[in-house]
């Protein structure tokens, strides 16, 4: 994961650096904004027009917080964290790896996994191991341009499964809306029989697409030795930053319920309580 999540996450795939955020102001109108970095052309994460779930949580929060949202927009592609948060020019990450070093996160307010996406009817996988994998023609995203491999590439290769698999850059042609989309373009266009994508970029193309989709976890969620599905994610700000850590995850308690209601409109897949309907 992001999409970009895994982008950042294993470019990692799907960050930022700014001044510290002062005390909570007394009133609105004197709050100093809250700033956020973001990707413009990053559908289901965010976009310019606002239209992604991390801009609707980030526009939440800084209503419960009281402070005007501000963005400043980068391609989330490498250099990202360095050329956004690290710069200053934005104090916040909507959605990182809760493990991801670079930054200090907040307490994760959402687990997904990556996910098998089929045709409806298509083939039916629960498992890496399936042995149908090595006759289906496969995609799976690459991290960059130096064919980076992703989780889903590392483990087909480790299993033996290459000749059928076919890669799909996350960060594609910039100058098309949504490129990380691309891989399923493919799958509803039938190059593909199964495409292997983090779970968000999956449950959003899969509840806008006019071809019924199948989306089902990736199983096992960690391919031993050590190589997981499935990543807890938070809000990232520059280390040392605190006092806006702990303003954002006391924010965040405040609304988790829309929080997760935005996740589900989105289709976000989810591994964690939320999923079973409970928020915490």
């Amino acid at each position: 994961m992001s999409s970009r999540f895994p982008e950042y996450l294993l470019a990692l795939p799907l960050l930022v650096f700014a001044l510290g955020s002062s005390s909570t102001p007394t009133s609105a109108h004197d709050a100093p904004p809250l700033r956020i970095c973001a990707d413009p052309n990053n559908l289901p994460f965010s976009n310019a027009k606002g239209e992604g779930f991390e801009n609707r949580i980030a526009e939440l929060l800084g209503r419960e917080m009281q402070r005007p949202v501000e963005y400043s927009w980068w391609a989330s592609r490498r250099g990202y964290v360095r050329n956004t948060l690290k710069a200053g020019l934005c104090d916040v990450l909507v959605g990182v790896p809760t493990s991801f070093e670079p930054v200090a996160t907040t307490r994760p307010y959402y687990r997904s996994t990556y996910v098998f996406v089929t045709r409806r009817g298509g083939p039916r996988l629960a498992t890496l191991d399936d042995t149908a994998l090595r006759h289906l023609r496969i995609g799976v995203h690459l991290a960059g341009d130096d064919g980076a491999n992703t989780p889903p590439l590392h483990a087909l290769t480790k299993r033996g499964v290459i000749d059928n698999v076919v890669g799909y850059t996350l960060y594609g042609d910039y100058a098309r809306a949504n490129p990380t989309s691309r891989i399923l373009d493919a799958l509803v266009a039938k190059q593909l029989d199964v495409a292997i994508v983090w779970g968000p970029l999956g449950g959003w193309y899969a509840s806008h697409s006019r071809t019924p989709l199948t989306l089902v976890p990736v199983y096992p969620q960690i391919d031993l030795p050590y190589l997981p599905f499935v990543f807890d994610i938070s809000m990232g700000v520059r280390r040392g930053d605190d006092s806006l850590r702990v303003q954002l995850d006391r924010a965040m308690r405040h609304r988790r319920a829309d929080v997760d209601r935005i996740l589900a409109s989105y289709g976000v897949p989810r591994v964690d309580a939320a999923s079973a309907g409970g928020a915490r």
